[in-house]
């Protein structure tokens, strides 16, 4: 069964302030509290599923990546309609979710002031995918990225409100984002219905970002990759993600590097491996072989007589670059003996002529193992 949209289950849209998803989330949370309908599953239900959809709108991080990847993008996190998980929230959203469920019912408010400023205002982390080539991690790459970010709104400078106004000290609650009303013996200390819990008013709003402080651009990143990144190397640019709530400092941009397969080259961290075939001739007499380097470069390796398919030969620091030293790895070349497939008649020939005079005592593995089956015929006898 698929989820609810968090906007229809609170009633807003996208592009409905902060406040206005408060206001919608307070008047939920007050008609379908569990205190309230006590023994109504139904009322439950629609409680728990407000407060989640809260959770995420609430939180300007969330709500982008919600914006972006709808409920998978909290696939595997925290929170969840059948059980709220706390753990995932920043602590200023946690305080304020915890005075919306238990403060604003039962009186147990922390009191204080409670506004957007005195939680996180930071903006919302961003992540691209970029895969590159086996050289291009060899070498190190100036990339340019397309990036689409909330970026400070250049007219009110992030403040949110219109050029020449400021945001008023909220006249309901005093500026303290939180009411408090007398029923018997109980306080009951709820999010101010006028402010939204923020402390203060926007009289004159900014029209560009409608208040946020924030506004969508597209733009050009140039990004240095550093020589040596592996497979799944993670970068972190600080400060290169969304801009915060009304002011508040930018988030990050995430770069996961993924490295294309490569058509000779194997890697295992600092080190590169591929197989060498050699023709049997060669194998057999010994032979001088260039060999490609990752470096687009060539290097001679020496091949001995008698070499077998297996043997490894090693080109120190001919692997890749260790980051953030200048020591780099190996290449490890592993032979492979090639028999041919197809033979003229004058190689027959040869081949047989070979046969005739050849001393198999001569090789120490084939006389191994003629010992050894001698001695398991035996046996069985």
């Amino acid at each position: 069964m698929s989820k609810k949209d968090y906007y229809d289950i609170l009633g807003v849209t996208k592009k409905s302030t902060p406040e206005e998803v408060k206001k919608a989330y307070r008047s939920l949370a007050m008609k379908y509290h569990p205190d309230r309908n006590q023994g109504d599953k139904t009322a439950e239900g629609k409680f728990k599923e407000a407060s989640e959809a809260y959770q995420v709108l609430s939180d300007p991080k969330k709500k982008s990546s919600y914006d972006q990847f709808g409920h998978s993008a909290f696939e595997g996190g925290t929170g969840g309609a059948g059980g709220f998980d706390f753990g995932g929230f920043e602590s200023g959203a946690f305080s304020d979710i915890f005075d919306d469920f238990f403060g604003d019912f039962m009186g147990s408010g922390r009191g204080g002031r409670s506004s957007k400023k005195s939680r996180s205002n930071r903006g919302s982390d961003l992540k691209i995918n970029l895969e590159i080539t086996l050289e291009e991690a060899y070498l190190g790459k100036k990339q340019t990225i397309n990036l689409s970010s909330n970026e400070k709104c250049e007219k009110c400078s992030g403040g949110g409100a219109e050029p020449g106004s400021k945001p008023k000290k909220c006249s309901t609650c005093d500026g303290y984002g939180k009411v408090r009303t007398q029923q018997g013996f109980f306080t009951l200390q709820q999010t101010c219905p006028d402010c939204g819990g923020d402390g203060e008013m926007l009289s004159n709003p900014c029209k560009d970002c409608k208040g946020s402080g924030a506004t969508k651009t597209k733009k050009n990143l140039s990004i240095q990759i550093p020589k040596g990144v592996d497979d799944g190397t993670q970068m972190r640019l600080s400060g290169k993600g969304d801009a915060g709530y009304r002011g508040g400092s930018n988030g990050d941009l995430y770069i996961f590097i993924t490295i294309e397969k490569h058509k000779i080259f194997q890697r295992s961290e600092e080190n590169l491996y591929y197989k060498l075939p050699i023709s049997m001739i060669d194998a057999a007499l010994g032979a001088e072989i260039e060999v490609p380097t990752i470096d687009s470069g060539k290097s001679k390796v020496k091949i001995p007589a008698g070499t077998q398919s297996g043997k490894q030969f090693r080109l120190k620091g001919k692997g890749m670059p260790i980051i953030r030293t200048d020591d780099y790895g190996d290449l490890y070349l592993e032979t492979n003996v090639i028999i041919p497939e197809s033979l003229s008649k004058e190689q027959k020939d040869l081949l047989e002529q070979f046969k005739a005079i050849e001393d198999l005592d001569s090789n120490s593995e084939i006389k191994n193992f003629v010992k050894k089956t001698k001695k398991f015929w035996s046996g069985i006898n």
